[in-house]
């Protein structure tokens, strides 16, 4: 590291990032609240401690909850229990931040994987070397950007002043809510829900999704660049498959999103029941929102790869004509096709090995996105309201949606 950043850091200043020298990005680290876990010795850049920060926010966002809650139970209307079987707390405080939290480690490693790829290959011709860092050190930017973890810091606060907004709605037996005459309360297991939980739980979410959006626009830039891709990489991708394996990074964050909007599918579900046909249309929606927000990068490399099949396949074709024109003539003495006395040989190349190439440029797939990369973050996705499901539905008929809708 240069000697300003270390006089930064020493000094108690937020370092400012340096320009990049070759594609290397750290999805996790950069923005004011990483500054901010680094400055209390949460974290430092060569240690998330993903798993002590899980367990710490779980504690002071669900335990600081139930620390409120306990002390109702020696009194006249214990919430207690009415707090321990609301699964709301427990999926978005426990399932949702702890997953938050613990999927940094996996998605740092995982998209920094990806795109050292593109140095390894080397995939970016040397005259788009510039242009390359140029579009990561406007990633680092918006990465670090304090405005943007502003933004996400205002909308977790909105969401919860929506939930406050709406608690008088909440039955007067719910351990967040108290009635005092006619009018409803929060108690104050509520106000630390409003006032902390849910702004903790929002915040990392939204901060989450942003940090995915600039991953995307780093990759869409890319695609744009000058790439050396090969139509005949055995991939069958043109040297890309490895990105189609970056959302499996998302495994742990696609979970705990997936399982805190499946406690809403929940209530509902309670309360009107559900059948095998409508657990199946949620699943089926829900798992397209997924998969359009990974296919949003990586449609972007659809277009370089169809240039090359579509180049390629036109230089081998024209190339086969001219070969094979040449070995009817030196077989039956002549063209059956447009003969022609002035018609130059062709003496390059095995027949063979030209239509074996042609055969495997042909087999190019333009889509970076399949079915056997993404079934990991898929199942993820759809797990928890399979789980939901299982509260109103035998496991077979729930098991059968699983198997349509994953292998289907």
């Amino acid at each position: 590291m240069s000697a300003p950043v270390d006089s930064a850091r020493q000094s108690g200043e937020r370092p400012v990032p340096e320009a990049a020298s070759r594609l290397d990005f750290h999805a996790a680290h950069g923005g004011m609240f990483f500054e901010l876990q680094r400055r209390l010795h949460l974290l430092h850049e060569n240690a998330l401690r993903t798993g002590k920060r899980a367990l710490m926010f779980v504690a002071l966002a669900w335990g600081g909850l139930l620390v409120l809650v306990l002390p109702t139970y020696f009194s006249d209307k214990p919430m207690i229990w009415n707090f321990i079987s609301d699964p709301g707390p427990s999926v978005r405080f426990i399932v949702g931040i702890a997953a938050f939290i613990l999927s940094e480690k996996y998605i740092d490693a995982g998209l920094r994987t990806k795109l050292l790829q593109f140095n390894r290959a080397p995939l970016i011709a040397p005259s788009s070397q510039p242009k390359a860092l140029s579009a990561l050190n406007t990633a680092l930017k918006r990465r670090d950007s304090g405005t943007a973890e502003l933004i996400c810091l205002l909308l977790a606060i909105a969401g919860a002043y929506a939930a406050y907004v709406n608690f008088k709605s909440l039955p007067a037996t719910n351990w967040s809510v108290t009635v005092s005459g006619s009018t409803p309360m929060l108690t104050p297991a509520g106000w630390w829900c409003v006032c902390f939980s849910s702004p903790l739980f929002l915040f990392l979410m939204f901060r989450g999704l942003w940090r995915h959006v600039v991953w995307a626009r780093l990759l869409r830039m890319i695609a744009a660049l000058e790439l050396r891709l090969t139509a005949t990489h055995p991939d069958r991708k043109g040297g890309l498959a490895f990105l189609a394996e970056y959302p499996n990074a998302y495994v742990a964050f696609v979970f705990g999103l997936s399982s805190s909007i499946a406690t809403v599918v929940a209530k509902h579900v309670w309360e009107d029941g559900l059948s095998a046909n409508a657990l199946a249309t949620v699943m089926i929606g829900w798992l397209l929102v997924v998969l359009i927000f990974f296919a949003y990068p990586l449609s972007a490399f659809t277009g370089p790869l169809s240039r090359l099949k579509r180049s390629t396949v036109s230089v081998l074709s024209a190339l086969a004509t001219r070969q094979q024109r040449t070995t009817e003539r030196k077989i039956i003495g002549g063209n059956i096709a447009a003969p022609s006395k002035n018609e130059t040989d062709y003496a390059n190349g095995n027949p063979e090995n030209l239509a074996d190439y042609y055969s495997s440029v042909c087999k190019i797939s333009t889509v970076l996105l399949s079915r056997n990369s993404l079934m990991p973050v898929c199942a993820s996705a759809i797990l928890p309201f399979a789980i939901v499901g299982m509260t109103q539905l035998p496991f077979k008929e729930v098991f059968s949606v699983l198997k349509k809708i994953l292998l289907v």
